[in-house]
């Protein structure tokens, strides 16, 4: 049962990238070495945080390309000034 459910949800995860990949609305933005650092440098200047290194690259990238929104329920991104469309209560309400 489970092999068959791995093998469906890995199935509709590439579907779901392969669209928003393919989309026109949607802009990717590839991790470089620049965005890397920087990410990297955020990560150090707040170990009062519980960011991820990936957080940071996003928060970093964000701010970069003037983005001010996110589709996330991660908190952190609240504490760095960004607007979150969906919230954990949101998230919660859904279940």
């Amino acid at each position: 049962m489970s092999l068959v459910f791995g093998e469906r949800t890995r199935r509709l995860a590439c579907e779901f990238v392969r669209t928003v990949l393919d989309s026109e609305e949607i802009s990717v933005i590839s991790q470089s070495h620049e965005s890397f650092e920087g990410g990297l440098a955020l990560y150090e200047r707040r170990p009062d945080k519980k960011y991820s290194l990936t957080d940071c690259i996003t928060l970093n990238v964000m701010r970069r390309e003037g983005i001010a929104e996110i589709l996330t329920n991660d908190h952190h991104f609240a504490q760095e000034g960004f607007h979150r469309l969906m919230s954990r209560r949101e998230v919660a309400r859904d279940e």
